[in-house]
């Protein structure tokens, strides 16, 4: 099924008024991944540096909430929840501090700093905005424009999702009425089963609307200030006889893998479980092998274990590890 957007639509996901009229004029696309690409290349072969710039300015400061007065309501909206982690890991002098360092960067580079924010905590950002400070400007510019891409792919991302439900909702009425063979392969299209397809097929099948997996995570090495790539990332959950492991007890049970990945080059873990909409309440624990990544450090491996409740099911779990060679640290972020 094909999906018909606007500029409006597209001005949400990047502020450049050159980048949306050329994206509008390729809808309708035929899937997120399909208008993903007919992106990027828009974004790195078909406009001019002022349409580069003028995506810049639509952002926010890292740390702020109010978005400049042209950038778009939904833009504004998805810039929030993109801060979110970093306002919520942030203190008043951790605040004072990025909004100083916002200004020297504008002042050296003339737009402001821009990072696909998204999970990260504003320790993070500050580090990673004081190791770009140090960049020249011509390649602290192709650095950002790598940035607003990132942005736009999540945000791109999220103008699919909306609407396809959208859509899906629409087609409610010919899932109810379709054949009983059917109803399963209808189900994933539409995105929606009701309850009488339910009952006949006895599964319910949907198409989530998540657009990454319920459980992530990525590891900040805080020694050096950069993200800590390669390093062997491990999730499990729990199954045993008692929902959860006795604190300092031998239970019958056993922790079962869900799934690995290795960190890239952001720190971030690759897909640890499906795109689902809901995740499984149970214990996790996800495992880090940090003593291959530092083999003269204190911690062979670290491990963080955490609930997830059957009122959390549908919600989104970033768990991640600010590491050194002698301490470590963790949050649940967003």
């Amino acid at each position: 099924m094909e999906l018909s957007f606007d500029e409006n639509d597209f001005l949400s996901c990047c502020g450049s008024t050159q980048f949306a009229k050329l994206m509008a004029s390729f809808s309708p696309f035929s899937s997120h991944h399909h208008a993903v690409s007919i992106a990027r290349d828009i974004w790195f072969n078909n406009v001019h540096v002022n349409a580069w710039l003028q995506a810049f300015s639509a952002h926010p400061s890292i740390g702020q909430t109010r978005s400049p007065s042209h950038a778009s309501q939904t833009s504004a909206q998805w810039s929030k929840g993109e801060q979110s982690t970093a306002l919520a890991t942030a203190t008043g002098s951790s605040l004072q501090e990025l909004a100083e360092w916002n200004a020297r960067y504008m002042q050296k580079f003339g737009f402001v700093f821009l990072i696909c924010a998204s999970g990260r905590s504003t320790d993070e950002i500050l580090a990673e905005l004081k190791r770009r400070y140090t960049n020249r400007p011509i390649v602290e510019f192709e650095i950002a424009a790598e940035e607003q891409m990132k942005i736009t792919e999540l945000r791109l991302a999220k103008l699919f999702s909306s609407r396809e439900n959208i859509s899906s909702t629409t087609d409610k009425c010919s899932t109810i009425v379709a054949k009983k063979a059917e109803e399963d392969r209808i189900s994933i299209i539409g995105g929606h089963v009701n309850a009488a397809s339910e009952n006949l097929s006895g599964k319910s099948t949907q198409n989530p609307s998540r657009t990454r997996p319920p459980i992530t995570t990525h590891v900040l090495d805080v020694s050096r200030g950069c993200p800590a790539s390669g390093i062997e990332v491990l999730l499990e959950v729990w199954k045993g006889n008692k929902a959860r492991p006795t604190f300092g007890a031998a239970d019958s049970g056993s922790w079962v893998v869900q799934g690995s990945s290795t960190t890239n080059l952001d720190g971030r873990s690759g897909q640890l479980l499906n795109i689902v909409d809901d995740v499984n309440p149970g214990i996790y624990r996800i495992s880090f092998n940090t003593g291959k990544y530092n083999p003269s450090g204190f911690f062979p491996y670290v491990s963080i274990v955490f609930e997830i409740l059957e009122s959390q099911k549908k919600e989104h779990f970033h768990v991640p590890l600010l590491f050194s060679p002698f301490s470590f640290s963790t949050y649940r972020g967003s």
